[in-house]
């Protein structure tokens, strides 16, 4: 297995991280500070092909694999988690899971407007008494026949105020546990269905997160995505997926603060010579550095899974819960390293501590990850094979 990257990984490199500093960092602060969803530059992140990546070229979207889509979600995330999440989700959870698992109709209707950031997708699964435990989905769907009827709510949802579009994961029927749950396109301009107030949050403030109401939606029967009683299985399945870019999203926020360590560190003199010439804090940077490439290769390495059509449940865990981590260590150091300054809005390395906390949380806790690692390790040996099948294709 190995991570040269082409030509064409390089160029989107470039370009994301061009985007970054010219059209996000001048006006980061601002829109931190006071929550303003970044219209604009959500605007200009669908025309610049950002949110539909790995969408097939057919619907619409770049056709790029996994690691491209990594490359510009780390670059993204050095300098704004906010619009990185944005992304991440539109990508990851719900372009990916409708390309995936979509009927040909569902495809063609939605993913055009979806990969070009016409339309902005939401996933909805989390409820205020199901979070990490996914199969107690309290949000039902009522077989009505031609339609459901949807009834519940949906908290901690991404882009919930601006999305076009839900993914909403209900239960259909009980009886069946996880088995009858599913998972079901729903329009935002339908009748029933109601955006509750914006989340004042730690960090990632200016993405906008909601409570959803849905109340007797009707959802027509050709809105299901996969076969009745799927929709536990697209939820573990997409969310999977989904983990490789919140761990690209860490990665980006690792390499953001140390980069803005790294620098500060060579302008700041104290006992007559720049502070990175003195031990405390040369010794800082270079554990810094080392968890990045740990965390890079990781993250890298789930991308390259999935692209070869691999199984990459247990990488994306072991990606998402290592560079989360990671997030926080360096952020953490790189506040340290600017001193006072690291605790002022204007260095950004407060903001990025802030933003880092958030990975450790969502698309399934530190803790989830741990569980979901724990249950690959066991299942017929699952990660063992996939060393000895990368051993091969080196």
């Amino acid at each position: 297995m190995r991570f040269d990257l082409s030509e064409e990984h390089l160029a989107v490199q470039e370009a994301a991280r061009d985007f970054a500093q010219k059209e996000l960092k001048p006006g980061v602060i601002e829109r931190d500070s006071t929550m303003a969803y970044p219209k604009d530059q959500v605007r200009m992140m669908g025309e610049l092909g950002f949110l539909g990546m790995m969408t097939s070229p057919e619907y619409g979207g770049g056709g790029m694999d996994t690691l491209s889509y990594v490359l510009a979600m780390e670059e993204i995330s050095k300098v704004d988690n906010s619009c990185s999440v944005i992304m991440s989700v539109n990508n990851s959870l719900v372009c990916w899971g409708l390309e995936t698992y979509g009927t040909e109709e569902q495809k063609a209707k939605y993913l055009p407007k979806l990969a070009s950031g016409e339309h902005i997708g939401a996933f909805c699964l989390s409820e205020p008494e199901a979070g990490s435990d996914a199969t107690s989905q309290r949000t039902t769907a009522i077989d009505m026949g031609d339609h459901y009827l949807l009834n519940g709510t949906k908290n901690w949802i991404t882009n919930g105020g601006t999305s076009a579009i839900h993914l909403v994961i209900a239960q259909t029927d009980a009886d069946k546990g996880h088995r009858g749950i599913n998972c079901l396109i729903v329009e935002t301009s339908w009748d029933g269905v109601e955006i509750g107030a914006k989340e004042d949050k730690l960090g990632i403030r200016s993405s906008d997160t909601h409570t959803i109401m849905y109340t007797d939606v009707k959802v027509p029967k050709e809105n299901r995505v996969g076969a009745d009683g799927f929709g536990f299985k697209f939820a573990m399945k997409t969310l999977a997926g989904g983990r490789i870019g919140i761990a690209a999203q860490a990665l980006g926020i690792a390499g953001g603060a140390y980069e803005l360590a790294l620098a500060y560190s060579q302008e700041r003199s104290a006992f007559g010579k720049e502070i990175f010439k003195h031990q405390a804090i040369g010794f800082k940077l270079a554990d810094m550095a080392t968890q990045i490439e740990a965390a890079k290769m990781m993250v890298y390495r789930a991308a390259w899974l999935k692209d070869q059509g691999m199984d990459y449940a247990a990488a994306s865990s072991m990606a998402k819960l290592f560079a989360s981590e990671t997030a926080i260590k360096v952020a953490v150091e790189a506040v340290q390293v600017h001193g006072g300054y690291g605790f002022v809005k204007e260095y950004h390395v407060e903001r990025l501590m802030r933003d880092a906390k958030i990975t450790q949380i969502y698309e399934g806790t530190s803790e989830i990850q741990r569980v979901v690692i724990s249950r690959e390790l066991v299942r017929n040996n699952a990660y063992l094979p996939i060393a000895a099948m990368e051993a091969e294709t080196v």
